[in-house]
């Protein structure tokens, strides 16, 4: 059995923290951190209490990394990630836990390399700023280099080739690849015949299984803040929910949590699809529409809104759509709590009077939609070093980044969001 020494200089070597900053996150006084490290023998060592035994062992990335993990998400031994299917809860934890320690690296305090020499072919066969550039940002942070090709009309499918004959080809070239393809299910014809891994970055209105990862790493986030847990929370989902997939991933991602309530809030014709109803509710958990925001989003914990996707849609559902399920900051003030996590997956439609979220919530502390984009570079970091199998290969590897970065990205974040 290791000492407590042992375990808690583990925990600081894979979170990559000093020991005040440790302290910090135990939620003690760095004196008292220091006598729990000192020898047995020594006449100030103290024994860890066992509360702070407890936070330790939940302090997520604190653990060893899980062992064989590759395999329990990869079914039928093909390394790809193709749906949130592919999770239990217990792998979709394990998961998170290595983006957590991954998150040194993500924040520009450490660098590693384990990845120098790979390259990562991104192919967008729709437009994409913010997922094509996260993806290509992570597998950088992991050491690795990245190809980009963007657009349908050039591409060598345009000109007629097969969906498999231009997976076989890329597979030759790269040693990862991510597919964002306008149609449901193509990703998974992309990877049915390579065994290189291959991600879905987006297939129509299928599945957005990295989106959904991120999603629910940022609500466990904002909630270990507040004293929260997943299980038992309230989660509205609001706007374009028969279009959007990301609420498609995450809906049924969420259900594999207990006790959730989700209220779901879109016009008729724009409503969640049946099926991940029916999952949610079949996986024990209660799911309530509403008509307005003024009925739905009453004590809700977590509040995801999203845009309408226009180009899924005819000129007739545009039409139906209703300006009431705008959210902006007097909505949000009067309908939701004080500790509500406004979420958005992004773009969203700023401009004024925009039937999206509204931009006068930028320096509320519970808009957390930059710390949820900033949250998809650990966890695709984490995706990549899993389905490549080095993430245990980070730890021994760091190296403080030699640069200078700035303590706060955006001059409106949040005071607790930050890089240091």
């Amino acid at each position: 059995m290791k000492s407590q020494q042992d375990r808690l200089r583990e925990a600081m070597k894979r979170l990559a923290l000093t020991r005040d900053d440790f302290a910090a996150r135990l939620g003690v006084t760095r004196r008292a951190l220091d006598t729990w490290l000192l020898p047995d023998g020594s006449k100030e060592h103290r024994a860890m209490p066992a509360m702070a035994a407890k936070v330790l062992a939940e302090l997520p990335g604190a653990r060893a990394l899980p062992a064989g993990l590759r395999e329990r998400i990869t079914p039928r031994g093909k390394p790809h990630l193709l749906s949130v299917e592919q999770f239990d809860r217990a792998a979709v934890e394990d998961l998170l836990a290595v983006a957590e320690s991954m998150e040194p690296i993500a924040r520009r305090a450490k660098v590693t390399r384990v990845l120098e020499g790979a390259v990562l072919a991104n192919l967008f066969f729709e437009p994409s700023t913010r997922t094509r550039m996260s993806f290509a940002t992570a597998f950088c942070r992991l050491g690795g280099s990245v190809c980009d090709t963007t657009g349908f009309t050039f591409s060598s499918m345009a000109k007629g080739e097969s969906i498999e004959d231009t997976s076989r080809v890329i597979a030759g070239y790269a040693d990862a690849i991510v597919v964002r393809h306008p149609d449901q299910g193509s990703v998974a014809r992309f990877a049915k015949g390579v065994h290189v891994p291959v991600i879905n970055g987006g297939d129509g209105v299928g599945e957005h299984p990295t989106q959904a990862l991120l999603d629910l790493y940022t609500i466990r986030r904002e909630f270990a803040r507040l004293g929260k847990k997943v299980d038992g929370a309230h989660i509205a989902m609001v706007g374009d929910l028969k279009h959007g997939r990301t609420v498609h991933s995450l809906i049924r991602l969420l259900s594999l949590f207990k006790g959730l309530t989700f209220t779901l809030l879109a016009p008729p014709s724009l409503e969640m699809p049946g099926d991940l109803v029916a999952h949610a509710e079949a996986a024990g958990h209660k799911v309530r529409r509403a008509a307005s925001l003024k009925d739905g989003l009453k004590k809700v914990d977590v509040l995801y809104a999203t845009r309408i996707q226009k180009e899924r849609m005819s000129g007739e559902a545009l039409e139906t759509y209703p300006l009431d399920f705008r959210i902006d900051k007097k909505r949000v003030d009067a309908l939701c709590q004080k500790d509500t996590i406004v979420m958005h997956p992004l773009p969203r439609d700023g401009t004024p009077g925009s039937n999206d979220l509204a931009t006068d919530l930028d320096n509320d502390p519970r808009l957390a939609i930059f710390r949820q984009t900033d949250a998809g570079i650990p966890v695709r970091m984490a995706v990549f070093a899993v389905l490549l199998g080095v993430e245990n290969l980070v730890a021994g590897s760091l190296r403080d980044a030699p640069w200078i970065s700035p303590p706060r990205i955006g001059s409106g974040d949040a005071p607790f969001h930050r890089l240091t």
